[in-house]
């Protein structure tokens, strides 16, 4: 098994940063459940009030695009773990193209999330002046639709920056040096797939059969 021997400050001991890295990162992700938490708290909010009108808003949502996404993500996530794996195993071949198929993945989720966005536009989806609907709860659902789907595209991006530098990393041959940098980046991009898996069925399945 390769061993994490770059030593990042303030660390002093390989032993204690490869115990302190996911620790932090597991921090950070639960603050981040805590900011999702409080858009999911308005979506319920919403839905319980809005009745069968936040659900004929919710029709509206593109299903083929977000299941064709949610396919993306999950086999992304499937290839981050692989990559990390093999990052720890000394199998530096494998990680550089696992972690290059999650990087395009990656960058084809927000593709395809740029032609439904565009779809969306031109539908008037866009609560405000001209939405299709008027204001009311179908504005409130589109209200958290773009909230929830900018924010998680936010999170693609820097997680695709993270992989981004795994495989710079890789390309100077310095990747099995940092199994607990591959940790740390794909524990990240789990969180990213795991809100979508949340955002999934509230987003594209309400109200359909």
């Amino acid at each position: 098994m390769a061993e994490d021997l770059v030593l990042h400050e303030p660390f002093e001991e390989a032993a204690r940063q490869r115990i302190a890295v996911p620790f932090g990162v597991w921090s950070f992700l639960a603050t981040e459940c805590l900011f999702f938490g409080g858009i999911l708290l308005f979506y319920a909010y919403a839905r319980w009030h809005g009745g069968e009108a936040f659900t004929q808003g919710a029709k509206e949502a593109a299903v083929w695009y977000g299941t064709i996404n949610t396919a993306v993500l999950m086999t992304s996530s499937l290839t981050m773990a692989i990559a990390e794996r093999a990052t720890k195993g000394g199998f530096r071949v494998v990680a550089r193209w696992m972690l290059g198929g999650t990087l395009m993945l990656g960058l084809s989720f927000l593709v395809i999330k740029g032609f439904e966005y565009r779809k969306d536009v031109h539908e008037h989806l866009i609560p405000g002046p001209g939405f299709k609907f008027g204001q009311g709860p179908a504005a409130q659902f589109w209200a958290f639709y773009w909230t929830a789907t900018v924010t998680h595209a936010i999170h693609v991006t820097i997680g695709l920056g993270i992989i981004a530098r795994l495989l710079w990393i890789e390309r100077r041959g310095d990747l099995l040096l940092h199994a607990t940098s591959a940790q740390g980046g794909a524990l990240y991009w789990h969180l990213v797939d795991i809100v979508w898996v949340v955002l999934y069925p509230l987003l594209y399945l309400v109200g359909r059969p």
